[in-house]
């Protein structure tokens, strides 16, 4: 029989800790070995204990999460999932935990301490359980990091999507299914993103390596609840030459922008004249579990063949995205990119999507902003 792995639960509450280590108490195959009251408890008590895994609070005393989980992947790298109030700064702090190397979190359902925690039992154990599996090694990797400047905040007014700039056609690379397609580099240009478990990181790496005229709009899904899928937009924005934002009902496609689907909205296109708006749906039900979800997305983009699109599957459990990407090689020009077993957090969509035979390139994350722009004029 398989020795357990050990699980460590900090919180500097002691009714959550509680709670949180009566989820595990029947698990076959994990185990609650300590608990610890804080960032500078926990530091011990991973000496003391070894443990596989770690449950982190954010908001603690004496040291909190964000300092812990800086000061635990430079000791001793271990896999640790956050559990974050979805307060504007519980947002903010789990983000930056992530890009510090945490796997993964999980929103209380009611503050700081939940009565109500039993609500998230599934999801929080699913959590851990998945981020046993995950790679230390690229959690470990520093995150890019754009040299601040000042045009960064100088942006000009981005040029809308209809522009069409007359370009000398690009070279395709090899075509992974049977009929290849060709590719305009002058016509206009989409780009679509999906990612899931571990992609604040990814999106990060890709995001802020994009120029601030980029010939094309990019949407994004993110799977995240409402309220952190603003901050990551934020943060997105202070890091890049894009602008970023949270998509809004009704926003105009613009060049040179991301917008990121809100938690709980999927998105979806419309075309307003001659331009293209954002639909957020919150009347269509969950996707695999997911809303937004990025199979909503990629289906409602490939409805339109006024532009070519670029679609990237990164890091994430599940195979969100891959039924949408069929969904858009069925109608226009497409290139789509995923990302490689090598840097993702979890080999879950990228994997779905490399399995439909429909992927043109397959990309390192630190190598996917360069693959997008090849495609571009």
């Amino acid at each position: 029989m398989l020795a357990k792995k050990k699980l460590l639960i900090v919180d500097d509450s002691a009714f959550m800790r509680k709670l949180i280590g009566d989820f595990f108490t029947h698990h076959p195959t994990i185990e609650v070995i300590g608990t610890a009251r804080n960032g500078k408890d926990a530091l011990q008590k991973i000496d003391q204990y070894k443990p596989d895994v770690v449950t982190m609070d954010v908001e603690m005393p004496i040291m909190n999460g964000l300092d812990a989980v800086k000061a635990i992947m430079e000791k001793q790298p271990l896999p640790i999932v956050m559990l974050s109030s979805t307060t504007q700064q519980g947002a903010e702090n789990t983000l930056i935990a992530m890009e510090n190397g945490a796997v993964d979190f999980i929103a209380k359902p009611s503050g700081t301490i939940s009565l109500d925690l039993h609500k998230i039992q599934q999801e929080l154990v699913q959590k851990v359980e998945h981020a046993l599996h995950a790679p230390v090694r690229n959690l470990r990797k520093p995150v890019y990091r754009r040299p601040l400047h000042s045009s960064m905040t100088l942006r000009q007014e981005q040029a809308p999507v209809l522009t069409t700039p007359t370009v000398p056609r690009q070279t395709l690379p090899a075509k992974a299914q049977k009929a290849p397609q060709r590719w305009h580099a002058a016509s206009k240009k989409i780009i679509v993103i999906g990612t899931s478990t571990g992609g604040p990181r990814a999106l990060q790496e890709v995001i802020t390596k994009l120029p601030e005229h980029i010939q094309a709009p990019i949407l994004i899904v993110q799977h995240m609840p409402a309220g952190f899928t603003k901050s990551l937009a934020n943060r997105l924005d202070q890091l890049s030459a894009i602008h970023v934002k949270e998509a809004e009902h009704g926003d105009i496609l613009q060049n040179g922008t991301a917008y990121i689907a809100p938690g709980g909205y999927h998105m979806k296109l419309r075309k307003v004249g001659m331009s293209f708006g954002i639909v957020l749906d919150q009347e269509e039900p969950p996707r695999s579990g997911h809303r937004p979800a990025v199979d909503v997305m990629f289906e409602s983009v490939s409805q339109y063949d006024d532009f070519d699109k670029i679609a990237v599957i990164m890091t994430g459990m599940g195979y969100d995205g891959s039924k949408g990407l069929e969904a858009l090689k069925r109608n226009g020009h497409v290139m789509a990119i995923a990302e490689s077993q090598n840097t993702c957090i979890v080999y879950g969509m990228p994997k779905a999507a490399v399995e439909t035979q429909l992927v043109d390139e397959v990309a390192d994350v630190e190598d996917i902003a360069q693959s997008i722009l090849k495609y571009l004029p």
